[in-house]
């Protein structure tokens, strides 16, 4: 039986510059004329997550944020395009996702906030199809990233051709939301410090194991076949 490696983007693969956050406060001030708090943290929430909370503290009811959420997301994706040129790719994932696509045993996916739109461009601008990532789950499938885990899963099981256990899957994440979110199905989650959170913070979220980076494939390989 397969294990299912779903990767975070955003701070596990890599480091946007700041892309995504410029690009979604115009989309917003654009839309609601409010481009959200300063302060809000954006790692680990999906896109609309962040367009939902961000205007309901700027005093907007779900109704007008419904109604207005496919416009932001669209013009939040025009503006990401422009953004991008920053964005590098984090220390060993290259070498790494190119190891887990060629692993009889391991199946490469994506389990991220970014919409999909949004993940196929942060991926190109640091050379990674997208298509080689072959089950995802994103944030235009939920906005709540705990139901994304067995979207991921059902999804797996679709490409598979029989039911993956909750435990064949093994989330790599960089915040305690990519450690959290698949204790639903008994994912296990791999944590790796390259985001804003350090080693306990990640472990004290469940985390299997941390890295500093995934410069190291073949201890990353190890512990996502026995983690």
């Amino acid at each position: 039986m397969k294990t299912v490696v779903l990767f975070d983007i955003d701070g596990t693969l890599l480091l946007s510059g700041g892309a995504g956050r410029r690009a979604m406060e115009r989309a917003l001030s654009t839309h609601f004329g409010h481009s959200g708090s300063p302060t809000m943290r954006y790692d680990g929430k999906t896109d609309p997550w962040i367009v939902r909370e961000s205007m309901r503290h700027a005093g907007f009811d779900d109704a007008v944020i419904e109604a207005r959420m496919p416009t932001v997301i669209a013009h939040y994706l025009e503006q990401l395009e422009h953004h991008l040129g920053e964005t590098r790719a984090l220390p060993g994932i290259h070498a790494v996702v190119d190891a887990v696509e060629a692993a009889d045993d391991l199946v490469l996916g994506l389990l991220t906030g970014n919409v999909v739109r949004g993940a196929q461009l942060k991926l190109g601008a640091i050379g990674l199809a997208f298509e080689r990532f072959v089950v995802g789950a994103f944030g235009s499938d939920h906005e709540e990233r705990p139901a994304l885990a067995p979207i991921a899963q059902a999804r797996a099981s679709e490409h598979l051709g029989y039911l993956v256990p909750g435990d064949r899957l093994v989330i790599i994440g960089d915040t305690p939301a990519d450690m959290t979110c698949g204790r639903g199905v008994g994912a296990r989650a791999i944590g790796v410090t390259t985001g804003s959170y350090g080693h306990d913070d990640l472990r004290a979220h469940d985390a299997v194991a941390t890295f500093d980076d995934l410069t190291d494939t073949a201890r990353v390989l190890e512990v996502i076949r026995g983690a």
